[in-house]
């Protein structure tokens, strides 16, 4: 089925205008850049054709952006590069580049969502390889510029610090991501970082590429809003192309490269480009925009200001170029028609092994000083951990000199050096980003964020980057990552929701990743070193949740009996098990965090009135310990699961739902925090699990 665009070009290629100098370009890598734009065209319409198969799946294409194949063309092959969605002729270059596998088939095979795709297998349609350094993205909002900018400070550091990173020293890493995006505050705050950085003498060698067609799907930009809003932004150099002109594009690339290249500052390439069939197979543009506009856009076309360009400078005719479009599209057909029907993922346990570990324990034991609180006990962790792996950083709000908010890096920075332990911006989708970036750079980025409630504005960076990228690579790339962040409620003295919050259910919903959430010292320094052997050897992103009002906490019975307290060679502890207190046969209470010591305190207020129980400490919120639940809870076939977070959406909930899957037909029952946010003051025990409430709760369902 022939497309407008397509006829278009047919009936325009030959109109002459003017002779035309090729610039720096020779007429072999003009053609060689050609090719990479034909070949974008025709995966365009083979995707169109495929759908109207019914065989495929994604069909937001590249075509008016293909100017971008001039972006590929001056960058190395070793440049990481973090794509937009429209990047098709930028994929094909690089992989003519680096050869190997062939790109045409690769990107069909996306198409179709088949097993044999070699970047996800199957997962998505993505624009990645390994082997030539392009990281897949799965973004349409810019969510990957602070992994980019991440990726940019590691390549640096990590060079500095003499570990192994994948990209050479003095690579430049290049994202690139549409107008539209430019708005987001993601990105927004990504280029603030890199300007931030910059400013303060920290390398960060950085293209930002922005596509700019002048649509968000059928929203225009308002026309001149980049050049207005970043062309003159102290600190970020900025360049201007015309994307429908290879050879402009080609030389404003190769300057803006060299420029990020030679003085490692970031650097803003704003091109112009055109956005040619709609915004994706389902989009009907003509809903939005008059047919008038969108055949003037066809005059545009890269494609065909570049056929024109060689036939003016007389590199080709216009025979020639025709000849050459035709090739292009049989070979592109011929390549769908043998793939449409491939074999696609078949089972749940196929799809989702990349998000598949294997529980670790660290063969490697840590010493605590005698009497460690729970901060101290990480304290003592974390610098176990950086001498251990040289190629661990750690990095937050107030991490460095101030040892944070509640002392539990304090030291660090003197025992570790400021290229390892050292402050951020205050931006948590910045230092989320620059984890993920840190991680897939060869880095151990150990990341603080401050408080829990600071996580939600940020957490796509976990959920759509971090976790995501093992699953949507088919392995091929991993971004190892510990996130630490204080949280949860019961801090006295210092309340309100921001710095008490017991919201976990957006961290429980992302598939693949760890949460940690140890209640005492010693399994707080076990569990940290196996997060982070788990991170080294597997990739796994990590969380690990901090209970504030535990962070220094001595006693559990009564004042001053240091019932709190660890010290010494501490037990591994492996991901996905629990601990387990005492052996009572008449009630097994499963609880974690705060409510570990709550539940400790109304066990032996229990046992006076002679009712044994025995406490289950999860320790791990993903993955649950169901085994260990499950067996203490068939122990004595009378379970109270003590949940701290809230009863809609908190811990509790997979807790219930796990004991009934496996067939647990005892007593139970539930207790959480109330569906509320957590006020100030005495106000917060009105709708936080409290010790009388677990007691009075044990009591009923026992009876």
């Amino acid at each position: 089925m022939a497309e407008a665009i397509d006829e278009y070009f047919l009936e325009h290629v030959g109109a002459r205008s003017s002779r035309r100098s090729l610039g720096s370009l020779t007429p072999e890598r003009a053609l060689e850049l050609f090719d990479a734009q034909l070949g974008s065209r025709h995966l365009d319409l083979a995707a169109r054709w495929l759908r109207s198969e019914g065989t495929g799946y994604y069909t937001i294409g590249s075509s008016g952006h293909e100017g971008n194949a001039a972006v590929a063309g001056a960058l190395r092959v070793t440049d990481p590069a973090l794509l937009h969605y429209r990047s098709g002729a930028f994929f094909l270059e690089r992989a003519r580049q680096g050869g190997g596998s062939d790109p045409i088939r690769d990107v069909l095979l996306g198409l179709v969502a088949a097993v044999d795709e070699p970047i996800s297998g199957g997962r998505h349609k993505v624009f990645g390889r390994a082997d030539l350094a392009v990281i897949p993205q799965t973004s349409t909002i810019a969510s990957h510029l602070p992994r980019a900018v991440g990726v940019a400070f590691s390549t640096v550091r990590a060079r500095k610090l003499g570990v192994p990173c994948p990209w050479p020293g003095d690579a430049v890493t290049v994202c690139s991501f549409g107008d539209a995006s430019a708005n987001h505050s993601t990105a927004l705050g990504a280029f603030n970082t890199a300007v931030h950085s910059a400013y303060q003498g920290v390398p960060l060698p950085i293209l930002f590429v922005c596509e700019d067609n002048g649509l968000g799907i059928s929203v225009p930009t308002p026309a001149g809003w980049i050049a207005s809003n970043f062309s003159s932004r102290p600190g970020l150099d900025y360049v201007h192309a015309d994307g429908s002109d290879l050879v402009d594009t080609y030389e404003k690339s190769i300057a803006a490269v060299d420029r990020v290249r030679r003085r490692r500052r970031p650097v803003f390439l704003h091109i112009d480009t055109v956005r040619l069939m709609g915004h994706a197979g389902s989009d009907v543009e003509s809903s939005y925009r008059s047919r008038r506009d969108i055949t003037a856009d066809y005059a545009r076309d890269p494609v065909l200001q570049t056929a024109r360009t060689l036939i003016d400078s007389g590199v080709l005719t216009a025979s020639d170029a025709v000849a050459l479009y035709e090739e292009k599209r049989a070979e592109v057909m011929d390549t769908a028609r043998d793939v449409a029907d491939a074999s696609q993922l078949a089972t749940a346990e196929a799809v989702m092994t990349p998000l598949a570990y294997k529980a670790v324990a660290p063969s490697d034991s840590i010493d605590l000083p005698a009497e460690s609180t729970l901060a101290q006990a990480i304290n003592a962790a974390l610098r176990c951990i950086l001498d251990r792996y040289p190629q661990a950083v750690l990095f937050g709000e107030d991490v460095a000199r101030k040892g944070g908010v509640y002392g539990v890096t304090r030291g660090l920075l003197s025992a570790a050096g400021s290229a390892r332990v050292f402050d951020t911006v205050l931006d948590e989708q910045s230092i989320l980003g620059l984890a993920a970036g840190a991680g897939v750079s060869g880095l151990l980025p150990i990341a603080e964020i401050q408080y829990l409630a600071y996580l939600h504005n940020a957490a796509d960076q976990i959920r759509g980057e971090a976790a995501t990228l093992q699953f949507f690579s088919n392995g091929q790339y991993r971004n190892p990552m510990i996130v630490r962040i204080a949280g949860y409620g019961y801090q006295k003295g210092f309340g309100g929701h921001f710095h008490n919050d017991n919201a976990v259910a957006a961290l429980r919903d992302i598939p693949g990743i760890v949460v940690a959430s140890p209640a005492r010292g010693g399994d707080a320094a076990a569990m940290l070193d196996a997060c982070a052997s788990a991170a080294v050897e597997q990739g796994a992103v990590c969380v690990f949740l901090e209970p504030i009002a535990l962070y220094h906490t001595r006693d559990l019975y009564d004042d001053g009996d240091d019932g709190w307290l660890s010290g010494g060679r501490v037990e591994a502890a492996t991901i996905g098990r629990a601990r387990v207190y005492g052996e009572g046969a008449d009630l097994t209470i499963i609880t974690f965090g705060n409510g570990v010591p709550m539940s400790l305190r109304a066990a032996q207020r229990l046992s006076q009135r002679g009712v044994h129980a025995r406490v289950v400490d999860m320790r791990w919120l993903a993955p649950l310990p169901v085994d260990d639940v499950v067996a203490q809870a068939s122990a004595t076939s009378c379970v109270l699961v003590v949940d701290e977070t809230r009863r809609s959406g908190g811990v509790g909930e997979g807790v219930i739902a796990a004991l009934v899957d496996a067939g647990y037909t005892g007593k139970l029952a539930r207790i959480a925090s109330e569906d509320s946010f957590i006020p100030l003051g005495d106000a917060a025990l009105h709708v936080l699990v409290s010790e009388d409430r677990i007691v009075d709760a044990a009591v009923s369902v026992l009876s």
